[in-house]
């Protein structure tokens, strides 16, 4: 378990994703409400160019992020107010797999088989008020981990 000890150490630690991200890639990003899924994506986009703070995209579901504003095409997602595994076909988002980065919070909601090969990590907030973050790393990430 990586331990991080507040906010910016959690952003900090998403900054370092950046210069692993590829076109393709999910990352996953499980933990309760809190626990600092927002801040790893607010680190990761930062580190990426993006000037000014992201906002959660709760409400949007999917919020893009294109160049110029960051180095890559990256989709922020939050499946929290995803009910159904079947709304997620309107997403659209395994089309845009292709070309673009996904960092989906709430993974989960998808369903069980949903992007097998992401980059999962788990957040956990612990009983001293720091962060706990896991990683199953797949084969595809084995080598930037």
């Amino acid at each position: 378990m990586i331990v991080l000890p507040d906010a910016a150490a959690t952003e900090g630690f998403g900054a370092s994703l950046a210069g692993k991200v590829r076109a393709g890639d999910v990352i996953a990003l499980t933990g309760t409400l809190g626990a600092g899924k927002t801040s790893v994506a607010r680190g990761l986009l930062a580190a990426l160019g993006l000037a000014g703070e992201a906002p959660s995209p709760s409400f949007a579901i999917v919020q893009p992020y294109a160049p110029p504003e960051v180095r890559l095409l990256v989709l922020h997602v939050d499946l929290y107010r995803i009910d159904d595994p079947g709304e997620m076909e309107e997403l659209g988002l395994d089309e845009a797999l292709a070309d673009s980065v996904l960092v989906v919070e709430w993974p989960e909601r998808a369903g069980a088989g949903a992007w097998p090969d992401a980059l999962r990590l788990h957040l956990s907030i612990e009983a001293d008020g720091t962060r706990g973050l896991t990683a199953d790393v797949p084969p595809s990430w084995t080598a930037r981990w």
